[in-house]
């Protein structure tokens, strides 16, 4: 699985190259809009994705850079990130010692 999350996250990368350059040299005629809009559409989508999971990485190591990622990739980020610790067992660690 870490193969697609890999190739997704590449692939989201070239796309916002394309759309960064489309934003200097636009493409040809109805290809610049459909590109521009798309862009805003998935930069709209990863800000939800942002707000959205904020939670979860704001105990990580590097939140920010996290953040950053998110913003960038979303989803593919997200699913290669650890699954949180349960509570119950942190709790009962705590209690032990």
């Amino acid at each position: 699985m870490k193969v697609f999350w890999g190739l997704g996250k590449f692939l989201t990368l070239l796309f916002w190259v394309v759309v960064v350059i489309n934003l200097f040299k636009p493409l040809i005629n109805p290809f610049h809009l459909l590109v521009n809009l798309a862009g805003s559409l998935l930069l709209v989508t990863h800000l939800l994705e942002l707000l959205l999971f904020n939670g979860s990485v704001k105990n990580r190591a590097h939140p920010w850079r996290d953040r950053l990622q998110i913003l960038l990739v979303g989803m593919f980020h997200l699913q290669s990130l650890p699954a949180p610790a349960p509570v119950a067992d942190v709790n009962e660690e705590a209690n032990h010692a």
